[in-house]
Protein backbone atom coordinates (compact mmCIF):
# COMPACT_ATOMS: atom_id res chain seq x y z
CA UNK A 1 0.00 0.00 0.00
CA UNK A 2 0.85 3.73 -0.43
CA UNK A 3 -0.03 6.69 1.85
CA UNK A 4 -0.64 10.09 -0.28
CA UNK A 5 -1.70 12.90 1.67
CA UNK A 6 -3.01 10.82 4.20
CA UNK A 7 -4.86 8.56 2.73
CA UNK A 8 -4.04 5.08 2.31
CA UNK A 9 -4.27 3.05 -1.41
CA UNK A 10 -3.77 -0.21 -2.29
CA UNK A 11 -0.60 -0.36 -5.14
CA UNK A 12 -0.83 -3.08 -7.37
CA UNK A 13 1.31 -5.95 -6.79
CA UNK A 14 4.07 -7.18 -9.53
CA UNK A 15 1.74 -10.08 -10.27
CA UNK A 16 -1.39 -7.71 -11.10
CA UNK A 17 0.81 -5.86 -13.39
CA UNK A 18 2.41 -8.88 -15.32
CA UNK A 19 -1.66 -9.81 -16.02
CA UNK A 20 -2.95 -7.27 -16.75
CA UNK A 21 -0.14 -6.89 -19.33
CA UNK A 22 -0.32 -10.39 -20.69
CA UNK A 23 -4.43 -9.85 -20.95
CA UNK A 24 -2.95 -7.26 -23.22
CA UNK A 25 -0.96 -8.51 -25.26
CA UNK A 26 -3.33 -11.47 -25.90
CA UNK A 27 -5.83 -8.93 -27.65
CA UNK A 28 -3.29 -7.60 -29.39
CA UNK A 29 -2.31 -10.83 -31.10
CA UNK A 30 1.45 -10.77 -30.19
CA UNK A 31 0.46 -13.41 -27.61
CA UNK A 32 0.78 -16.44 -29.85
CA UNK A 33 4.73 -15.10 -30.91
CA UNK A 34 5.59 -14.43 -27.38
CA UNK A 35 5.67 -18.53 -27.06
CA UNK A 36 7.99 -18.61 -30.13
CA UNK A 37 9.67 -16.13 -30.67
CA UNK A 38 11.83 -15.87 -27.40
CA UNK A 39 15.81 -15.13 -27.53
CA UNK A 40 16.53 -19.04 -27.50
CA UNK A 41 15.17 -20.00 -30.23
CA UNK A 42 16.92 -16.47 -31.92
CA UNK A 43 19.23 -18.40 -34.62
CA UNK A 44 22.54 -17.12 -34.04
CA UNK A 45 25.13 -18.64 -37.12
CA UNK A 46 26.05 -15.71 -38.75
CA UNK A 47 27.90 -11.87 -37.17
CA UNK A 48 25.17 -10.10 -38.22
CA UNK A 49 22.48 -12.12 -36.40
CA UNK A 50 25.50 -12.14 -33.48
CA UNK A 51 24.98 -8.60 -33.41
CA UNK A 52 21.15 -8.45 -33.00
CA UNK A 53 21.07 -10.62 -30.40
CA UNK A 54 23.92 -9.40 -28.06
CA UNK A 55 22.47 -5.81 -28.49
CA UNK A 56 19.10 -7.26 -27.65
CA UNK A 57 20.55 -8.27 -24.19
CA UNK A 58 22.38 -5.78 -23.93
CA UNK A 59 19.33 -3.66 -24.21
CA UNK A 60 17.44 -5.44 -21.59
CA UNK A 61 20.04 -5.60 -19.06
CA UNK A 62 20.48 -1.79 -18.85
CA UNK A 63 18.96 -0.05 -16.23
CA UNK A 64 17.82 3.32 -18.09
CA UNK A 65 16.29 1.21 -21.32
CA UNK A 66 15.73 3.95 -23.73
CA UNK A 67 14.29 3.12 -27.34
CA UNK A 68 15.57 0.42 -29.45
CA UNK A 69 14.94 0.20 -33.19
CA UNK A 70 16.39 -1.72 -35.79
CA UNK A 71 16.02 -1.50 -39.08
CA UNK A 72 16.13 -2.30 -42.88
CA UNK A 73 16.09 -6.05 -44.64
CA UNK A 74 13.10 -8.40 -44.58
CA UNK A 75 13.21 -11.68 -42.78
CA UNK A 76 15.95 -11.09 -40.63
CA UNK A 77 14.38 -11.91 -37.66
CA UNK A 78 13.33 -8.30 -36.57
CA UNK A 79 10.07 -9.22 -35.08
CA UNK A 80 11.37 -11.81 -33.16
CA UNK A 81 13.89 -10.09 -31.50
CA UNK A 82 11.66 -7.55 -30.70
CA UNK A 83 9.04 -9.66 -29.32
CA UNK A 84 11.46 -11.30 -27.38
CA UNK A 85 12.66 -8.04 -25.86
CA UNK A 86 9.41 -7.25 -24.70
CA UNK A 87 8.69 -10.44 -23.13
CA UNK A 88 11.71 -9.89 -20.95
CA UNK A 89 10.25 -6.45 -19.83
CA UNK A 90 6.93 -7.58 -19.22
CA UNK A 91 8.59 -9.83 -16.94
CA UNK A 92 10.72 -7.46 -15.26
CA UNK A 93 7.34 -5.73 -14.46
CA UNK A 94 6.82 -4.00 -16.98
CA UNK A 95 3.30 -3.20 -18.64
CA UNK A 96 3.57 -3.14 -22.43
CA UNK A 97 1.77 -3.05 -25.73
CA UNK A 98 1.98 -3.95 -29.30
CA UNK A 99 1.29 -1.66 -32.68
CA UNK A 100 1.46 -3.71 -35.41
CA UNK A 101 1.86 -0.38 -37.73
CA UNK A 102 -0.37 -1.24 -40.56
CA UNK A 103 -3.47 -1.93 -39.19
CA UNK A 104 -3.60 0.73 -36.21
CA UNK A 105 -2.94 3.60 -38.29
CA UNK A 106 -6.05 2.77 -40.55
CA UNK A 107 -8.20 2.32 -37.38
CA UNK A 108 -6.75 5.67 -35.92
CA UNK A 109 -7.18 7.85 -39.01
CA UNK A 110 -10.85 6.16 -39.62
CA UNK A 111 -12.05 8.22 -36.64
CA UNK A 112 -9.89 11.37 -36.34
CA UNK A 113 -12.88 13.58 -36.58
CA UNK A 114 -14.06 12.03 -34.06
CA UNK A 115 -11.87 13.94 -31.54
CA UNK A 116 -12.96 12.21 -28.34
CA UNK A 117 -12.52 8.60 -29.44
CA UNK A 118 -9.57 9.44 -31.29
CA UNK A 119 -7.89 10.64 -28.76
CA UNK A 120 -8.75 8.24 -25.84
CA UNK A 121 -7.38 5.80 -28.56
CA UNK A 122 -4.07 7.25 -29.59
CA UNK A 123 -3.51 7.50 -25.81
CA UNK A 124 -2.69 4.33 -25.12
CA UNK A 125 -0.16 4.04 -27.67
CA UNK A 126 1.21 7.45 -26.32
CA UNK A 127 1.17 6.09 -22.79
CA UNK A 128 2.03 2.55 -22.41
CA UNK A 129 5.24 1.99 -20.30
CA UNK A 130 6.56 -0.44 -23.30
CA UNK A 131 5.43 0.40 -26.83
CA UNK A 132 5.94 -2.19 -29.29
CA UNK A 133 5.72 -0.66 -32.64
CA UNK A 134 5.53 -3.55 -35.62
CA UNK A 135 6.37 -1.99 -39.48
CA UNK A 136 6.79 1.37 -38.63
CA UNK A 137 5.36 3.11 -41.55
CA UNK A 138 4.94 -0.43 -43.37
CA UNK A 139 1.86 0.28 -46.19
CA UNK A 140 -0.01 -1.13 -48.91
CA UNK A 141 1.96 -2.05 -51.90
CA UNK A 142 4.99 -0.23 -51.11
CA UNK A 143 2.95 3.05 -51.13
CA UNK A 144 4.65 6.34 -49.05
CA UNK A 145 3.10 7.43 -45.89
CA UNK A 146 0.64 9.66 -46.10
CA UNK A 147 0.77 13.12 -44.42
CA UNK A 148 -1.72 11.34 -41.92
CA UNK A 149 0.22 9.12 -41.33
CA UNK A 150 3.43 11.14 -40.64
CA UNK A 151 1.13 13.51 -38.07
CA UNK A 152 -0.22 10.28 -36.56
CA UNK A 153 3.44 9.00 -35.86
CA UNK A 154 4.69 12.13 -34.65
CA UNK A 155 2.23 13.00 -32.35
CA UNK A 156 2.83 9.19 -30.71
CA UNK A 157 6.26 9.53 -30.98
CA UNK A 158 6.71 12.81 -29.50
CA UNK A 159 4.77 12.26 -26.56
CA UNK A 160 7.17 9.51 -25.65
CA UNK A 161 10.02 11.46 -26.77
CA UNK A 162 8.91 14.46 -24.40
CA UNK A 163 7.86 11.48 -21.52
CA UNK A 164 11.60 9.88 -21.34
CA UNK A 165 10.66 7.29 -18.87
CA UNK A 166 8.84 5.09 -21.49
CA UNK A 167 10.55 2.42 -23.28
CA UNK A 168 9.75 2.26 -27.34
CA UNK A 169 10.56 -0.56 -28.98
CA UNK A 170 10.46 -0.57 -33.51
CA UNK A 171 10.52 -2.64 -36.20
CA UNK A 172 10.67 -1.18 -39.98
CA UNK A 173 11.85 -1.99 -42.98
CA UNK A 174 13.02 1.67 -43.21
CA UNK A 175 16.84 2.13 -42.59
CA UNK A 176 17.33 5.24 -40.45
CA UNK A 177 18.17 7.78 -43.57
CA UNK A 178 14.44 6.55 -44.92
CA UNK A 179 13.43 7.80 -41.34
CA UNK A 180 15.10 11.14 -42.15
CA UNK A 181 13.84 11.55 -45.70
CA UNK A 182 9.96 10.82 -44.66
CA UNK A 183 10.32 13.27 -41.72
CA UNK A 184 13.35 14.59 -40.17
CA UNK A 185 11.39 15.37 -36.83
CA UNK A 186 10.53 11.63 -36.41
CA UNK A 187 14.08 10.53 -37.84
CA UNK A 188 16.01 12.42 -35.35
CA UNK A 189 13.70 11.89 -32.57
CA UNK A 190 14.14 8.05 -32.81
CA UNK A 191 18.17 8.66 -33.49
CA UNK A 192 18.84 10.52 -30.25
CA UNK A 193 16.32 8.46 -28.09
CA UNK A 194 17.97 4.89 -29.39
CA UNK A 195 21.24 6.03 -29.36
CA UNK A 196 23.47 2.88 -29.07
CA UNK A 197 20.41 0.61 -29.87
CA UNK A 198 20.20 1.71 -33.59
CA UNK A 199 20.92 -1.91 -36.02
CA UNK A 200 20.61 -1.32 -39.62
CA UNK A 201 20.83 -4.30 -41.53
CA UNK A 202 21.53 -3.71 -45.36
CA UNK A 203 19.56 -4.99 -48.43
CA UNK A 204 20.34 -8.55 -48.81
CA UNK A 205 18.13 -11.16 -49.88
CA UNK A 206 21.02 -13.78 -48.64
CA UNK A 207 20.01 -12.48 -45.03
CA UNK A 208 16.06 -13.17 -46.08
CA UNK A 209 15.77 -16.63 -43.62
CA UNK A 210 12.26 -16.93 -44.66
CA UNK A 211 13.84 -17.35 -48.34
CA UNK A 212 17.12 -19.56 -46.79
CA UNK A 213 15.51 -21.77 -44.43
CA UNK A 214 18.74 -24.13 -45.10
CA UNK A 215 20.87 -21.29 -43.72
CA UNK A 216 18.87 -21.39 -39.93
Amino acid sequence: MIEVDGYTALQPCECQVIRKTQESIQKSGLSKLMMEYTLETFKVKNQWQHTIKGKAIEYIQQDRKGWFYIGGQVGVGKTHICTAIVNQLIQQGNTARYMLWRDEIVKLKAIVMDEMLYQRQIQQWKSASVLYVDDLFKSEKGKPPTTADIQIAFEIINYRYNNKELMTLFSSEKLISELLEIDEAIGSRIVQMAKHYIIEIRKDKQKNMRLNQERL
